[in-house]
């Protein structure tokens, strides 16, 4: 499969939605299954889109959640304020319905077990996806690579995965994860309680002398000022690899 999709080459698939699930109160994931899908790799992403009875389409990007499984597909969304898009997603979209997607799309921001190098995973909110997409194929390939995982939120319901993250870091074969809640936090929350910064950076990822390989996802602001520290910290700036969002029409 080639790494880095170009939409031009790319066609519309039609995806039937086969699962449910509802990871948080503002966050949901759709398993489809889509005939004709020919695989992906953890971290890359797909475009969906709506077609209403009018002919009216409306269109989005979602990263992949989860490694490939034949011809199924799992994205994660994440509702937007007046997003048409992630509105009909969370709100109205039930099992057996259709909608159309192209992809996979992107090669840059990729990763697959059995490289044998640290990994460092950095996300801001809904930016755990992809990363996720990671650490589903780590733990299905017990390919063993040390992973170390930073996730940031405002509250403790917003953790998206955040049983399933607990799970795979209580295996105790080399997967941790940190959560630092930003805005509120349940009494006796025993981790960190502050935006990720240079110390936390420090403290919790690999030093630049384990040239890790390092992911980093969410708004585009915590995006540059992760990127920012890690590069001041003496990480090579090439093996820094960032993806980020901002606000859409959702």
């Amino acid at each position: 499969m080639a790494g880095a999709a170009i939409h031009g080459r790319l066609s519309w698939l039609v995806a039937e939605v086969a699962g449910l699930v509802e990871e948080t109160p503002r966050a949901r994931s759709l398993i489809l299954n889509c005939p004709g899908w020919t695989g992906h790799r953890p971290g890359q992403h797909i475009d969906v889109r709506l077609t209403a009875a009018d002919g009216y389409q409306a269109q989005r990007s979602y990263s992949i959640a989860a490694p490939a499984d034949g011809e199924r597909v799992t994205i994660t969304v994440e509702r937007v304020e007046n997003g048409e898009v992630s509105s009909y997603l969370i709100d109205e979209a039930r099992v057996g319905d259709r909608f159309e997607l192209r992809g996979p799309i992107g090669g840059y921001f990729v990763w697959e077990p059995g490289r044998g190098q640290p990994l460092f995973l950095v996300a801001g909110g809904s930016g755990i996806v992809p990363l996720m997409a990671m650490i589903r194929a780590r733990l299905l390939t017990e390919s063993g690579e040390p992973v170390r995982c930073v996730v940031s939120a405002r509250s403790l319901e917003d953790v998206i995965y955040r049983e399933e993250l607990q799970r795979a870091a209580a295996r105790r074969d080399g997967i941790a994860v940190t959560t630092t809640l930003t805005r509120s936090q349940p009494e006796g929350w025993p981790g960190p309680s502050r935006r990720v910064d240079r110390e936390m950076l420090s403290e919790l990822g690999w030093p630049p002398s384990e040239r890790p390989l390092i992911f980093v996802c969410g708004p585009t602001g915590f995006v540059e000022s992760v990127a920012s520290a890690l590069v001041g910290l003496g990480h090579e700036p090439e093996r820094v690899r960032t993806e980020r969002f901002g606000p859409t029409g959702g």
